[in-house]
């Protein structure tokens, strides 16, 4: 199977009107959202697959919020993380660290779990459906209780939309906001209410593939 360049994927993020655009505006409304409601303090960020980071530093460049985040975006392909470093740097974000990694292995987050924000974004509409479940268990370690998890999936058939939402709820997860089956794209947003429970830093939450439909 040959995966797509995930370089020249980022180009539909920048066609107006395109579902990558509007998921784009989706996942970053949740995340200023997110923001917005969070208690006062120092917060965390961890986000997969993260690309050039377009959702989380898009809108930290601009949130009054921003100096309180420290954020690590783990992302295998080293074009995208270098955009997305320059980003960062460029919006003076200097708590926002990119690191060139497979976003698979815990051990990449260890530091920063529990985090009050997990993005899971163009992750889980290219792993196994057993892989989607498996991840999404493991966002019980990544999540500080109290925090959200914003999260993508193709709406492609068969559509596991609802199936994830389950999954977030049989571990704890109260569901904030779903996209419309409508809309082109699929998205989601979750609050951890369930117990905290200790990142076990040597797994791998999933094996990245490619299903179909747009990145995840």
């Amino acid at each position: 199977m040959t995966l797509p360049d995930w370089l020249t994927w980022h180009e539909d993020y920048d066609q107006p009107g395109s579902p990558l655009a509007l998921r784009l505006a989706a996942v970053q409304d949740r995340i200023r959202i997110a923001l917005d409601e969070a208690p006062s303090g120092p917060l965390r960020a961890v986000s997969m697959c993260a690309g050039q980071g377009r959702d989380l530093i898009g809108v930290l460049a601009s949130h009054p919020r921003r100096d309180d985040v420290t954020a690590r975006l783990v992302e295998l392909d080293e074009r995208n993380a270098e955009i997305a470093r320059r980003s960062a740097a460029a919006a003076g974000l200097n708590q926002v660290q990119v690191i060139t990694g497979d976003a698979a292995l815990t051990g990449n987050y260890a530091g920063m779990a529990p985090a009050y924000l997990v993005l899971v974004c163009g992750v889980l509409g290219n792993i196994s459906d057993p892989d989607v479940e498996r991840t999404i268990g493991y966002c019980t370690q990544l999540c500080a209780v109290g925090g959200t998890v914003v999260w993508t999936r193709g709406r492609f058939e068969p559509d596991l939309v609802p199936q994830v939402c389950d999954w977030f709820a049989d571990r704890g997860f109260e569901e904030l906001w779903v996209s419309e089956p409508d809309v082109g794209y699929g998205a989601g947003a979750h609050r951890f209410a369930g117990t905290a429970v200790p990142l076990e830093e040597s797994a791998v939450m999933f094996t990245f593939t490619r299903h179909g439909g747009s990145k995840g």
